[in-house]
């Protein structure tokens, strides 16, 4: 009797060690949320298409080997957004963590754009600057304690210095360069020698202020001005495409050269960390500011491109890379560029400011490798307003709802496995199943009418609680005789007729 007691004890006091040794291990290979604030470098390729990455490119032309090792390290969303389907309004978005609604950008320069004789409405009156008023991300940073630069393109007024970074290295409130080789005469950054590339400057900058700044916490905000247009690559790296059998012109070369170049100062930035031995205490997010233009490389099998509120001009590439406390994993759960705001908040443990934030801490989602209930999100909305005009870009390319403009005045959301487009000059409803219809090719309005009720319903709701303006006015230019004669020509250049 008395062995068989011993032996139990023995045998419990084993398991209990088991279990205390089991809790050991999982504790010390589970990232964990930090202790210290870590650096923040955040790189936003201006224009990249969701596309236009080598772990996402059905086409078999681009090369990213940097960002997919990059990849391989880091939490990879396959569903994340921009605020928006251009650079302004989506960079505000960004940076002020709000809805265009609350801070007025829609689009760039005016909204009322593409022929006034096509125009059912006169549209929201579009804001060109982000208020000095808006506390910036930068800003936020600032506050507590991390030095701030900017190496790129700003778009959001002309001096970023005046909205939270010390340092700025090109940005104003110009969309592009005139040249991507020097002499690049533009404001706040020196002409280098002559033939420098403008992407390899722009990351020597960077590295170099990184170096002067390593001892204190910092946030380096890398917006380079390429892949947008005008589409000038370095020759060499041109060369390659050019023989590509899946290259469709010089366009299509140039620009798979411009991702080429995009992706080798990548690694020398990645290089550069790991060199100064920051690797550790470095928050690195790759993204871009909106979807590729789909005219110059298509974004298949996502629908339209850049100026749409269709897959392809709002998905975003998104990669969150922290060795040591992310672990590399894939995340399915819709995000947004609005979410980084708060979200950065809550990693470092930043003091409260006095301004609403429409993003989500997702947080949550980076410090587990597992799925849990404290690493998942509430099913939520995403929403996008866009009470303005944007002409096309290519009507037979662009793939957008009619061939005279990428968006008319209207309003999308995704919630789970829904998209819900309205549109306001008639009043008309377009739902896609983006689980089985990614490239929102089969309009299920009329088939599912309590899915667009109850979305429609979560929509207005929205635009009512954030005050989004919604145009009614009716254009006294519009001429429907003319709008239907142009649209023809253009659906006869289409067709190739």
């Amino acid at each position: 009797m008395m062995k068989k007691i011993i032996y139990k004890l023995a045998l419990y006091s084993l398991t209990i060690f088991s279990l205390c040794l089991t809790k050991q291990v999982f504790a010390e290979t589970t990232p964990k949320a930090p202790r210290s604030p870590p650096n923040i470098v955040f790189i936003n390729v201006d224009d990249l298409g969701w596309g236009d990455i080598e772990y996402n490119d059905h086409s078999k032309v681009f090369n990213t080997p940097n960002i997919n090792q990059l990849a391989k390290k880091s939490v990879h969303f396959t569903n994340a957004y921009a605020g928006a389907a251009n650079c302004a309004p989506s960079r505000a978005v960004l940076m002020s963590g709000q809805y265009t609604p609350r801070h007025g950008m829609y689009t760039v320069s005016s909204s009322a754009r593409g022929n006034k004789v096509t125009r059912k409405l006169i549209p929201i009156k579009n804001t060109e600057i982000l208020a000095n008023d808006v506390i910036t991300m930068a800003e936020m940073f600032q506050r507590n304690g991390y030095k701030t630069a900017t190496f790129g393109k700003w778009h959001l007024g002309e001096d970023p210095t005046t909205q939270g970074f010390e340092l700025n290295v090109a940005g104003n409130l110009k969309g592009h360069p005139k040249s991507y080789f020097s002499p690049y005469n533009l404001p706040f950054l020196q002409n280098g020698p002559e033939g420098e590339y403008l992407t390899d400057r722009l990351t020597s900058e960077a590295i170099s202020w990184m170096k002067s700044v390593k001892s204190q916490t910092f946030f380096l905000y890398l917006p380079y001005f390429t892949v947008h247009t005008p589409l000038q690559a370095v020759e060499k790296v041109k060369q390659k495409y050019l023989t590509h059998p899946n290259v469709n012109n010089d366009k299509h070369a140039s620009y798979a050269a411009m991702v080429e170049s995009m992706d080798k100062n990548v690694g020398r930035l990645l290089n550069a960390i790991k060199q100064e031995n920051l690797t550790d205490n470095t928050l690195i997010v790759f993204t871009s500011d909106n979807g590729g233009i789909r005219a110059i490389s298509s974004q298949a099998p996502l629908r339209a491109g850049k100026g749409s509120y269709y897959e392809g001009g709002t998905r975003v590439p998104l990669l969150i890379s922290w060795p040591g406390k992310i672990a590399a994993k894939r995340v399915d759960t819709p995000v947004i560029n609005a979410d980084f705001y708060p979200s950065f908040m809550k990693i470092i443990n930043a003091a409260p400011i006095k301004q609403t934030l429409d993003g989500a801490d997702i947080s949550p989602l980076l410090f587990s490798a597992y799925s849990t209930a404290e690493n998942t999100l509430r099913e939520r909305a995403l929403f996008w307003h866009f009470p303005i005009y944007l002409q096309a870009y290519n009507a037979a390319g662009d793939q957008s709802r009619d061939p005279l403009f990428r968006t008319r005045p209207g309003a999308s959301m995704r919630k789970g496995r829904w998209k819900l487009h309205h549109y306001f000059e008639d009043n008309q409803y377009e739902l896609y199943d983006l689980t089985n219809d990614l490239s929102e090719q089969v309009n299920l309005a009329q088939y599912r009418p309590e899915v667009v009720n109850r979305l429609a319903r979560e929509l207005k709701h929205w635009q009512q609680g954030i005050h989004a303006p919604i145009p009614t006015q009716k254009n006294p230019y519009f001429d429907a005789i003319k709008t239907a004669k142009f649209t023809k020509q253009q659906l006869i250049k289409k067709q190739g007729k």
